[in-house]
């Protein structure tokens, strides 16, 4: 990562006339080629748009909420029979779709229709919205309706019971933005949507790379390809056969566990500048995995083994979701290239093994997450049961030889996720701080 080749690149790409003369409006002051109007008079809200659909098409698009990136241009979708949805409202290609109850809206939740060639539907949680005339960018729309201080106004709007808060579609449709001319527009647009684009190709590298050390796994330690030819026994524990020499303990055997830090709500602070990097449960995929949102811890009240760092193997002990897809679910620990360490908090546990055998069982713990989730008890909300799963959870351990082979194999995919994770993290911080200052002028 070198920071001032990244800044130069920016730099090359935004070739704009700085304007000399702005004009004050009712949302502070823009250049004086600009103009201010409301959402609704530039664009349709909430209307279907005719856009060459295929009637007669059985098979349909469905974006669902959870489909829909807090931070990304397109939603991953499902493609299902026309009689296989339920209920939704229908959008169309090249729409944009924000979220409009909370907690998705606060999220971020956005995304723009991708250009295939289907009938769309979505959840009925989104507006949908299209330019009205051709002088007004789609993309600059986007991330126009991503700026903060226009979703605060949106925030504060909201209406409903707590947890289940809506925008209100007037609040929406009356929203005052600045639009430039139509190619000033675009240039905003294209130099945010190279951000993006470098985020996106670096979340897919990642993808794959996991995927590579995920087949690689289920290769050797539950297909045993390479082991074949060597005689197999029956094991009661995992209840299936494995080579024979190879161990099975129950996990608490396999490494040690430390508990995070039990916190007050005063002891989080706003931003990261406040305070320590707070491991929580936002940093879990579903099913098992990292993603970088932080919560900052500013007390001092941390031991130090609760202490994280890079690549560090951690795993979720509650769960929120109906489905239990993150109580038990393990994620390698990535912290932002600022920062060294982080502090873990009481929703997440540590586990310290030795080096070698940290990737196999991250992979391991992914592989049977749903098994993990058994462990847990608890109504609305679960907690993984700790002492239960450290001596009722166990794990194949293959010999030691083996076990160094297969590190050796796939450290550098997962050392090359965390650098890549972290670019992803200064692009971010680039395009977030840029964003607000190109849609004003």
């Amino acid at each position: 990562m070198k920071p001032p080749k990244l800044i130069s690149k920016v730099i090359v790409m935004i070739k704009f006339r700085w304007e000399t003369e702005f004009q004050k409006t009712e949302i502070g002051e823009i250049p004086r080629d600009w103009e201010v109007s409301t959402l609704n008079s530039v664009a349709y809200i909430n209307k279907r748009m005719k856009m060459d659909k295929n009637e007669t098409s059985e098979i349909c698009g469905f974006i669902s909420m959870e489909d829909i990136p807090t931070d990304g241009k397109y939603p991953s979708y499902k493609l299902m029979s026309r009689d296989g949805i339920k209920s939704g409202i229908e959008v169309s290609q090249g729409q944009i779709l924000l979220a409009k109850i909370t907690p998705s809206f606060e999220h971020g939740k956005m995304c723009v229709v991708p250009d295939i060639d289907v009938n769309w539907f979505a959840t009925t949680e989104v507006f949908s919205i299209f330019p009205k005339y051709k002088n007004i960018d789609k993309w600059y729309l986007f991330y126009l309706l991503k700026q903060e201080n226009l979703r605060d106004i949106l925030e504060g709007s909201m209406t409903g019971t707590s947890g289940r808060q809506r925008v209100q579609l007037s609040a929406l449709k009356s929203l005052i933005i600045p639009h430039p001319p139509p190619a000033e527009q675009a240039r905003i647009a294209a130099v945010l949507s190279w951000f993006d684009d470098l985020i996106e190709n670096k979340k897919r590298q990642n993808e794959i790379l996991e995927n590579t050390a995920m087949a690689l796994f289920k290769s050797w330690f539950v297909d045993f390809e390479p082991f074949r030819g060597e005689k197999f026994v029956y094991n009661e524990e995992l209840d299936r056969e494995i080579p024979e020499g190879w161990e099975v303990k129950p996990i608490g055997g396999v490494a040690e566990f430390v508990k995070g830090l039990s916190y007050r709500s005063d002891e989080l602070a706003d931003s990261e500048t406040e305070g320590k990097i707070f491991i929580t449960l936002k940093i879990f995929k579903r099913g098992g995995g990292f993603r970088p949102e932080f919560k900052y811890y500013k007390g001092s009240r941390y031991s130090q083994e609760q202490i994280t760092a890079d690549g560090d193997l951690v795993i979720a002990l509650t769960d929120m979701t109906p489905d239990a897809k993150v109580v038990g679910a393990p994620a390698l620990v990535i912290l932002p290239p600022s920062r060294n360490t982080g502090v873990l908090s009481l929703d997440a546990a540590k586990l310290n093994m030795v080096e070698h055998i940290k990737e196999f069982l991250y992979l391991y713990l992914k592989d049977t997450q749903e098994e993990n989730a058994t462990f847990a008890n608890g109504a609305n909300v679960l907690h993984l049961s700790l002492d239960r799963f450290k001596t009722g959870k166990y794990v194949l351990v293959p010999p030691e030889p083996v076990l160094r082979k297969f590190h050796e194999m796939v450290e550098p995919l997962f050392r090359k996720i965390i650098n890549n994770q972290k670019e992803i993290m200064v692009l971010k911080k680039a395009r977030d701080a840029l964003l607000p200052l190109l849609v004003f002028g």
